[in-house]
């Protein structure tokens, strides 16, 4: 379940009596205020947007929603969101596929969401192989869009 030392969880009980762990997202919360910012990206650019929490896929807009929405992240972006750095693929450079299925999906750019210093998750420009490749004004509104995202779960 990816649940390591110190991370929050949420705890439930069934009907039947059971006990239910869930790992718990602060970005979870925000699913449908990330798929308007999805929506409003790929309306405004054409291509197809996403926004992660720490390890799914939360909101999605542009194409591709049935593949991507509520899959888990592959290791190679969450070592992204890690890193805290924006990333953007370069001409030529291999695919860093988004989930971990290493569907057709690719991560054309990606900008961790970073709140009060940690990693929440990330705002996502997504390639699916017939798509233009990214250029410097989906860099820039990705790291807006991740700024904002950042600043908004501190308050």
């Amino acid at each position: 379940m990816r649940i390591r030392e110190g991370d929050p969880l949420e705890i439930y009980t069934s009907r039947d009596g059971e006990v239910i762990f869930k790992k718990y997202s602060l970005m979870g919360g925000l699913d449908d205020f990330a798929a308007q910012f999805c929506e409003t990206l790929s309306k405004s650019t054409g291509a197809l947007a996403a926004v992660t929490d720490r390890d799914t896929v939360i909101a999605v807009a542009g194409g591709g929603k049935r593949d991507l929405l509520g899959k888990r992240l592959s290791s190679e972006l969450e070592q992204i969101m890690e890193d805290r750095k924006i990333y953007q693929q370069q001409p030529g450079e291999r695919c860093i596929f988004v989930t971990d299925t290493g569907d057709k999906y690719c991560a054309a750019v990606a900008a961790p969401i970073i709140s009060e210093g940690d990693a929440l998750g990330l705002v996502l420009f997504v390639s699916d192989g017939d798509s233009k490749p990214t250029g410097e004004t989906e860099y820039k509104l990705a790291q807006t869009i991740a700024a904002f995202l950042g600043k908004h779960m501190e308050n």
